[in-house]
């Protein structure tokens, strides 16, 4: 057990399938991922299970730990305790002691649960993840909108305008965080204030990323007062909606599908290739407002804490 030595040992790492291996080698020359974040149990010349790390290009600390693999081929009770031996021994290596580890996440298919094989292997990794004492979280539903499909359309009832004061920002991110359904919102409730959530929200994710904050829109009514806000962005592989959230005074009036629009609408004049999106499995509300603004399923990600 041990991490890879660099670049030329890719090919070793990359030998169990996920679908990030693609991204593996652009990852490490931007510094997303470091060698001594990437580790491998061999037995001689076999891979028997693997795990890694991603963080910001330039960050010293793992953010989250989003590869663990184990050989399939392998039975199951062998499979498993490689794996956990080998997770164990990567966190004492890497990870600062007296701190909960970075969250877990995995990327499965949309029908996973229906396909014995995708099943088995999953459940297989989070059976790991148990052993070390990680929970499960949240799973969310992964989303796509592509240039084919037509731009949303709006009902006129809202205006925006681009953000231009941070702090009014994190004030309408804390509000938000009332009756969200947002799974890590509610986590962050047990712990913090709303007001400490949001900040820290902002801080840590969005302010972190490299597009353009001249993207970001503010709703409001005809009057200025604000409805809800979304948050177009580019995290580095795709153009994405960030968040999205309406207040809650305002919520059930359907202009989360207006927010949508304008979010959509301001990427797409970007001309990328797709939008990416994201929300929980049991935001339903969300999930159907991206459906009717053509965004197609396309997979999902598991979370899993120590916290």
């Amino acid at each position: 057990m041990r991490p890879i030595t660099g670049r030329e040992e890719l090919e070793l790492f990359s030998r169990l399938p996920y679908a990030l291996n693609g991204e593996l080698p652009d990852d490490l020359a931007t510094g997303r991922r470091r060698p001594e974040w990437m580790w491998v149990a061999l037995r001689g010349d076999r891979l028997l299970a693997r795990a890694a790390w991603w963080s910001r290009p330039g960050s010293g600390t793992p953010l989250v730990l989003d590869v663990l693999d184990l050989d399939d081929d392998t039975p199951r009770p062998a499979s498993l305790d490689a794996g956990e031996r080998l997770l164990r021994t990567a966190m004492a290596a890497t990870l600062a002691p007296g701190s909960p580890p970075p969250e877990y996440s995995r990327l499965v298919p949309p029908d996973w649960r229906g396909d014995a094989p995708s099943r088995q292997a999953v459940e297989n990794r989070l059976a790991v993840l148990e052993r070390t004492g990680a929970r499960p979280l949240v799973e969310r539903l992964r989303l796509e909108w592509r240039p084919e499909s037509p731009l949303p359309g709006t009902t006129g009832r809202l205006a925006f305008r681009p953000v231009v004061d941070a702090g009014e920002l994190v004030s309408l991110m804390a509000l938000v965080l009332d009756g969200t359904l947002d799974a890590h919102g509610r986590a962050d409730l047990t712990r913090m204030s709303p007001r400490e959530a949001a900040t820290r929200h902002y801080e840590d994710e969005l302010a972190q990323y490299t597009s353009s904050r001249d993207w970001w829109r503010i709703a409001t009514l005809p009057d200025g007062e604000p409805v809800g806000f979304v948050l177009p962005a580019h995290n580095g592989y795709n153009a994405i909606i960030a968040y999205i959230a309406v207040l809650p005074a305002h919520r059930g009036n359907g202009h989360v599908d207006d927010l949508l629009a304008e979010g959509t609408r301001v990427l797409a004049e970007r001309n990328v290739p797709r939008v990416r999106a994201s929300t929980d499995l049991g935001n339903v509300p969300m999930a159907e407002a991206f459906r009717r603004a053509g965004y197609v399923a396309f997979g999902g990600e598991i979370n899993m804490t120590w916290s």
